[in-house]
């Protein structure tokens, strides 16, 4: 739900920001405004230009949505689940209150620290070893790695479609351009061979705004993504020291 409501507000956002650029790129700047928009174009306002930004500020959503998210589990760090002195030891009577504090959370369906809390309890209060509640500890820890790559695919598709659209519209560009040359009342023309360069000069606009929108949602998607990665990182390594390092399981005295 939010990450559609996210969707929706920046298309919302990119419309009214093509909008503002379209006003205030008067005929000063009207050199940016043909870059950017392809204002006075062939088809404005459906150029190529306002389709991008369109996906641009799709990709910005798509990487709040994650920051979001991300924010959502450092917080869980801080909730106090497990016991963080330097004593305590956990045995199989200790578990269920613990395993409890992570399931009254709210959305705890949804969270990576309370599930991964809940999965060992539920390991090591069945089997009572500690070597397979370490077990379950890596292996979620290796579905999560794998999880949150796949939450970026859409941000990924957007990357790359984004240059593609730039590429078609040079494509577009250049075909108008030599059709332009082409037409017969142009053989005479003077001026042909400036206005075709002026022509391919536009067609290039595309590439360009294109290649600078990808580097930007890298950029902004790395640091994203990297903050996660550490977030799952402390999460691991959380519940390695104050969970699986602290389960005890007494041994029996023979009679």
């Amino acid at each position: 739900m939010r990450r559609a409501l996210l969707a929706l507000t920046f298309c919302a956002l990119a419309i009214v920001a093509i909008n503002l650029m379209s006003v205030f790129l008067d005929e000063d700047l009207e050199n940016f405004a043909i870059v950017l928009l392809d204002k006075g174009g062939v088809s404005y306002p459906y150029s190529v230009q306002n389709l991008m930004w369109i996906f641009f500020f799709l990709g910005l959503a798509e990487i709040i949505n994650r920051f979001i998210d991300a924010r959502k589990e450092r917080a869980q760090l801080s909730m106090g689940y497990l016991p963080e002195d330097e004593e305590t030891l956990l045995v199989k009577e200790n578990l269920p209150s613990i395993f409890k504090k992570t399931a009254l959370i709210k959305d705890a369906d949804n969270l990576f620290l309370p599930n991964m809390i809940k999965r060992i309890i539920t390991v090591f209060q069945t089997t009572n070893s500690v070597e397979n509640a370490s077990a379950v500890l890596s292996s979620s820890l290796e579905l999560r790695s794998h999880d949150l790559d796949l939450k970026y695919s859409i941000l990924r598709y957007i990357m790359w479609v984004i240059p593609t659209f730039g590429f078609i519209g040079t494509v577009i560009g250049i075909a108008l351009a030599l059709a332009y040359a082409g037409e017969p009342d142009r053989a005479q023309d003077p001026l042909l061979l400036t206005h075709l360069t002026r022509k391919l000069a536009v067609a290039f606009n595309t590439t360009m705004v294109a290649l600078v929108m990808s580097a930007i949602l890298v950029l902004v998607m790395n640091v994203v993504e990297a903050f996660e990665e550490r977030i799952l990182n402390r999460c691991g390594q959380y519940c390695l020291d104050n969970l699986v390092n602290r389960l005890y399981r007494p041994e029996r005295s023979d009679d």
